[in-house]
């Protein structure tokens, strides 16, 4: 953990899921959207110095995890149809030559006879199946493609696999392990809440205007605006554009290289708000998300459960803002109809989609805390009364004034048309709108004809809208759906029930605990600064500005201020490399930050010095120091002890770290360490895909890692910081 990802500590279920991996015991792993999923695979193959397939959907999300474990000096690998020749040629070296611990596939092509072949070669004996609620036709995103994965029971059957998911349902959760068949999971279920999120569900009156709103709210924070349609994406976005917001639209429709743009520009932060279809969003890595907006309702509670797990993902306080009309759930119905008829889809399929829908309209238009209604739709109780994080118990709604009266003149003018038209032409009736229609049908001359004229119109809509969900109003289905009334519509009418209609309240909305916490005692400029000062960092490394300090991080500096490199270990995700690699830049530029603005520097004391010792090592490792202190080479090294190279690769490194040789030219000739030593020194990290890349993938990970090692411990044996 501290080598490879500088984690001191597990996250909840890590330990036993990680267990599983290692006991080659099949397992069924529910954590929500950041609670640490990856790492629960990534660690058994590296203990176990074996070789494990992770089955995963997309090629962002593989490329994305690759790159991340390369960085840190994880031997990965991937096979996707992205890559270029000379990466797939590499690649499948890496895969055949046993030096990949973790080899990342399609499901497609995992069931392929020539990478059925390369697993068997191999003797792979776990697999991991990411994103697993694909597998279940009662799930959110179903892909028949992952049905055909029950066959690695036949084809390994000793081999263990393991199910990872965000979402899913029991129900689900069932589907998955017995499509799998799963033999004796473990079954690892994590707690579904996110505290850090509020939630905020509001009536949609004029979108657009509403959007704008909260994108202004997190100016120069990243935000993700989900859209139903392409056509919706680029509507908002050139909306957003026209007042000044930097937004683009991304969808399945745009090419390729302008997808990967998009998602660069919003890995690397130049550019904050992406306005997207749910084409958008898996892989994304970004993990300072400060709002997720909807602008229209998902199609599920698992999917609003996925998107908005993608804000917040470093624990602080994230916004999440879905833009309610019933008419959304009208249009996800019929879009779901027309598309399962088009795929000849059975019609449990189209049942229980539909069913899933009207979940998600109920925890829309119900009144409740929504951190306890997410809770116990995922099967675990909210113990809070009041959550403090969301539009209910911060009581952000208020009811409508004469709610009822105005409801009894909508049904009534629906009473009037005769109840022959949608919602559209009884709007234009109560607005006393001059169209062709109602002159034609004579509807100027209907008593409710302008009856509510003083109304905005899309407010008006959304009263009718509420209406259809309080079930005092019907719409029917099909192309050319009309409004009628229903026995609950006349005891409305007859005075026999109250109705309420709501509305966001005015004025700005209220701070959290939650967020005024995560800012107690920031000077929010020099946060501003230090997060521009992040991304010059970053933009010379090639890499996100997450990879060189998260958010969290940067809140701790501006809030301590230390001034000496020595007291940035007191600083949350500061460790010995980042400290060594960018603590003289950081601290110049507190330092002077502070001096311009009168700020008091090291608002803490002495720094806490870590732990230095490690523990002991293991046989083989000790056997391999003796070796390497004669000289031995790693091929003799390897013969010996019977190890992979990258295991024995990995016990090189510790050998270097921890006995500081003066030269490695047993294991790197003098022409391949001064190229690497020059790049480094140019470069000044110690991230390893940097450095990669800057040598043009001339020079094997494994052979940057030891020069990188060494040049360390020269530093530490003369003192430098």
């Amino acid at each position: 953990m501290r080598r490879y990802w500088g984690h001191d500590r597990l996250r909840p279920l890590q330990d036993e899921a990680i267990q599983a991996g290692l006991d080659h015991r099949d397992s069924l792993v529910v954590l929500p959207t950041g609670g640490g999923k990856s790492l629960c695979y990534q660690v058994p193959p590296l203990l176990a110095d074996r070789t494990d397939v992770v089955v995963s959907p997309l090629i962002s999300l593989m490329k994305d995890q690759v790159d991340g474990l390369r960085a840190c000096g994880y031997p990965a690998a991937a096979l996707h149809s992205g890559m270029t020749p000379d990466a797939r040629r590499e690649a499948e070296r890496r895969i055949a030559s046993g030096e990949a611990r973790l080899v990342f596939v399609a499901p497609e092509r995992l069931l392929t006879p020539g990478f059925l072949q390369t697993v068997e070669r191999l003797k792979v004996r776990a697999f991991a199946i990411d994103e697993a609620h694909c597998i279940s036709h009662w799930g959110h995103d179903f892909r028949p493609e992952y049905r055909q994965l029950a066959t690695l029971k036949d084809r390994f059957p000793q081999a263990s696999l393991h199910a990872y998911t965000a979402t899913a349902t029991e129900r689900v959760r069932r589907d998955i392990v017995e499509q799998l068949r799963l033999r004796d999971p473990s079954i690892l279920i994590g707690v579904f809440d996110r505290p850090n999120l509020i939630y905020r569900v509001v009536p949609r009156m004029d979108a657009q205007s509403q959007v704008l709103e909260v994108v202004r709210r997190h100016h120069r924070e990243a935000v993700i605006v989900y859209c139903i349609s392409r056509k919706d994406t680029e509507t908002t976005a050139a909306h957003l554009a026209a007042h000044g917001v930097k937004a683009e639209a991304y969808h399945a429709g745009l090419e390729p290289e302008e997808r990967r743009r998009i998602q660069d520009a919003f890995a690397d932060e130049s550019l904050d708000v992406v306005v997207a279809t749910v084409a958008f969003g898996m892989g994304i890595d970004r993990s300072n998300v400060r709002c997720v907006l909807h602008a229209a309702m998902p199609k599920s509670v698992e999917h609003y459960q996925q998107e908005t797990g993608r804000a917040g993902r470093d624990g602080l306080a994230s916004e999440c803002v879905l833009l309610y009309s019933a008419a959304d759930a009208m249009r996800w119905e019929s879009l779901i109809e027309r598309s399962a008829k088009e795929a000849e889809s059975p019609p449990d399929l189209i049942e229980a989609a539909v069913g899933l829908l009207r979940r998600m309209r109920t925890f829309c238009s119900g009144a409740v805390c929504r951190h306890r209604a997410l809770s116990q739709y995922f099967g675990q109780e909210y113990p809070a009364r009041n959550c403090g994080a969301c539009d209910t118990c911060l009581d952000e709604v208020e009811g409508l004034e004469d709610a009822t009266v105005t409801a009894q003149k909508i049904l009534s003018c629906v009473a009037r048309v005769q109840e022959r038209f949608g919602v559209g032409h009884v709007v234009d009736v109560l607005l006393g709108a001059d169209t062709e229609p109602i002159r034609r049908l004579g509807h100027v001359r209907l008593s409710t004809f302008g009856l509510l004229k003083d109304t905005p119109r899309k407010a008006l809509q959304a009263m009718v809208y509420q209406l259809v969900d309080l079930g005092v109003l019907r719409r029917t289905d099909g192309d050319w759906p009309v409004l009628t009334l229903n026995e609950e519509s006349w005891k409305v009418l007859r005075g026999e029930r109250e109705v309420r209609l709501v509305q966001p309240k005015a004025g700005p909305v209220k701070k959290t605990r939650a967020d005024a916490e995560s800012w107690a005692g920031v000077d929010q400029g020099l946060f501003e600064h230090l997060r521009d000062v992040r991304r010059e960092i970053a933009e010379t490394l090639s890499v996100p500005p997450y990879i060189v300090f998260g958010d969290e991080t940067l809140r701790a500096l501006a809030a301590l201020r230390p001034g000496s490199v020595e007291l940035l270990l007191n600083v949350w995700g500061i460790g010995d490399l980042k400290q060594a690699a960018f603590g003289q830049r950081i601290v110049k530029e507190i330092r002077s930050y502070c001096s311009a603005n009168g700020l008091a520097l090291d608002v803490t004391g002495e720094p806490v010095q870590p732990s230095r010792k490690n523990p002991k090592p293991s046989a083989n490792c000790q056997a391999a120091f003796a070796m390497f202190a004669r000289g031995c080479s790693l091929d003799e090294v390897m013969s010996a002890l019977g190890r992979a190279r990258s295991t024995t690769t990995g016990y090189l490194a510790d050998y270097i770290q921890a006995e500081r040789p003066d030269r490695i030219d047993p294991w790197v000739d003098a022409a391949t360490y001064a190229k690497v030593a020059t790049v480094a020194k140019e470069a000044g990290t110690p991230l390893l895909k940097p450095l990669f890349d800057r040598l043009d993938g001339q020079v094997p990970y494994d052979t940057i890692r030891l020069v990188a090692r060494h040049l360390e411990a020269l530093a530490d044996r003369r003192g430098a910081p």
